[in-house]
This record gives structure tokens, C-alpha cells and sequence, in this order.
């Protein structure tokens, strides 16, 4: 077995990332001090997007070697590290760091290659044996702590998004909420989950928080309703107040309603954290008749269009 079950799953492994078009060079941006803090909040949400938490991968240094930015990844857990080889062998990390470029650095496309290495393997040929990639990635034990310099982006971050919250006009209650993980997803067993059950259609289901599937699935479904369920959730979440939804709404008017929808739950669930839970989204869309969705959600089906 690749771990004894005493010792912790810790693994390590590089990103190396190029932008395929000529004007676009990863490095220099990164290099700039200007760009640095917009480059890495993307690497950070295209990773939380990739594991559905903001811990479910630690970024311990980025390198610029041009053309090259390469990123050092390091794994606590073997789920997360599972999760994030899914996302990158069917290119949805890809995807999302492209978009996530693409808005923080405010260009039109920002089209990248990427390789994945674990020591001297090149895992993308061997991708579809992830088990083989886990051992590859676990052999690899991470030879050095977290560069400062990430340690002061990911402060940097922070105070980006309470920046951008202000700017929003959401209220912010305290700093204090800034010593927590600013990222979306809550981490998964955490103990401060709500343990609290609701009634849908006559059925009891647990209460949770809300997860990277159940946002994806309701930016995909939720068709041109989205802005309804916003006004349905914005009773008891001062984040989403009709100003906010609207300016949601222009400002990604060219990204199409799959974007719209996505940043709407974003917003909720970067304002509510934990309390952004699968019983209230399923209230909004129970309000708005929204019932075929709803029902996706909470796996009663599947495959049925829900617009």
C-alpha cells in the first residue's frame, strides 16, 4: 500500500504551464509585480475548482523558467489528489485556469499547455492509470516548506477579495474573517458542517454545504432562471442585493448564462460559507419552480434538462 495507516498521504508533483499564443508570456507576467497577485489567484481558483476546496492542494513555489511557469504541488490527501489528476486528465483544470486568466488579467483568451511531472515521470502519458500516478506522485515527497513568497500572495488574495466585497456592496462583518480560508468550498468533514436535515417532495435529506458539483450543476441548468434564484436567495444574503445581481449580469453578459449563473453562486457561497448549504439553494429553486433541477441535486435523477 502507498501509505501505512499511521503516516499521512503527502505527495508532490510539478505543473509546467505555457500559453501557446506568442504575446502571452506566463513568466514575465509573473515576473511583473504588477501582474504577480492577479496570475496567482488564478492558479489558486483553478486548483480549489480542480480539488472543490481551497486546501485540497498547497502550492509550495512558483518557478519561472521561461517559457515555462511551473507550479510545485503538495497533496495531504489522496482523495484531493485524485480529484485534481480527474480534473486535469479530462482538461477541465486546463479550462479553468484558462478562465480564470483570462478574467483576472482582463485579456480576451489566454490558451495554455500543460505537463504534469512527478520527479523524472511524465505522468501525462500514463493519466488514464491513475493508480500508477498516485504512486508516482506519493514517491515524491515534497523537499521544501511553502516559499514566502506564496504565503504573502495568499495574503495579498485575501485582501483582494475584501476589497472586491466592499466593492460589491456586501457587507463585510468583521476582519477577523480573513484568518479563515477565503475559498469557496468548505472543507470536506469539516466540523462545523450543519448536521440538520430538510424535507424535499416528502423525503428527508441531510443539510450540507454547498460542493464544486452542485455549483457546476446549477450554472449548467439553471438557464436564464438564474437571476430569479438570486432574488430568491438574497432574503437572507445581504451579498446578493439587486445591484450586485444586475452588475453580475453585465458584467458577464459576453461569458453567456453558464458564467452568469457561476459567479451568482460564487458570490453566495464566498458570503455565507458554510451556512451556503444544499437546503437553501434548494429552496430558491423549489420557489421558482425550478423542481427538475432541484431534484438533480439531490441525485433523484439524472440527465433530465432542467432549463
Amino acid at each position: 500500500k502507498m501509505a501505512g495507516s499511521s503516516a499521512p498521504w503527502i505527495g508532490s508533483a510539478y505543473l509546467f504551464l505555457q500559453s501557446t499564443c506568442k504575446t502571452i508570456v506566463l513568466p514575465s507576467l509573473y515576473e511583473s509585480s504588477q501582474k504577480k497577485p492577479s496570475v496567482f489567484k488564478a492558479l489558486k481558483l483553478a486548483l480549489a475548482d480542480s480539488t472543490g476546496s481551497m486546501n485540497g492542494v498547497d502550492m509550495l513555489k512558483v518557478h519561472c523558467s521561461h517559457p515555462h511557469l511551473i507550479v510545485q504541488l503538495k497533496f495531504c490527501k489522496q482523495e484531493n489528489c485524485r480529484r485534481f489528476l480527474q480534473s486535469y486528465r479530462e482538461g477541465a483544470l486546463r479550462e479553468s485556469l484558462q478562465n480564470h486568466l483570462q478574467l483576472s488579467l482582463a485579456m480576451t483568451t489566454v490558451p495554455l499547455e500543460m505537463e504534469l511531472k512527478a520527479g523524472n515521470e511524465h505522468l501525462d502519458s500514463m493519466l488514464k492509470d491513475e493508480d500508477h500516478c498516485l504512486e508516482c506522485i506519493y514517491r515524491e515527497k515534497p523537499d521544501r516548506l511553502r516559499d514566502e513568497e506564496i504565503t504573502e500572495l495568499e495574503e495579498c488574495l485575501k485582501s483582494l477579495i475584501l476589497h472586491q466585497s466592499i466593492n460589491n456592496n456586501i457587507a463585510v462583518k468583521d476582519c477577523a474573517s480573513l484568518n479563515s480560508p477565503t475559498l469557496p468550498y468548505p472543507s470536506q468533514g469539516s466540523s462545523l458542517s450543519p448536521q440538520v436535515t430538510f424535507i424535499f417532495q416528502g423525503q428527508q435529506f441531510a443539510n450540507r454545504p454547498l460542493t464544486l458539483d452542485d455549483h457546476q450543476k446549477f450554472a449548467k441548468l439553471v438557464s436564464k432562471k438564474w437571476k430569479q434564484v438570486g432574488r430568491s436567495l438574497q432574503k437572507n444574503c445581504r451579498a446578493l442585493r439587486d445591484p450586485v445581481i444586475d452588475n453580475l449580469a453585465l458584467e458577464y453578459d459576453r461569458e453567456g448564462l453558464y458564467e452568469q449563473a457561476y459567479q451568482l453562486l460564487l458570490r453566495f457561497i464566498q458570503s455565507e460559507g458554510k451556512k451556503a448549504t444544499i437546503a437553501r439553494l434548494i429552496a430558491a429553486l423549489e420557489e421558482n419552480g425550478l423542481i427538475s433541477l432541484a431534484e438533480e441535486l439531490l441525485g433523484l435523477h439524472s440527465n433530465e434538462d432542467c432549463s
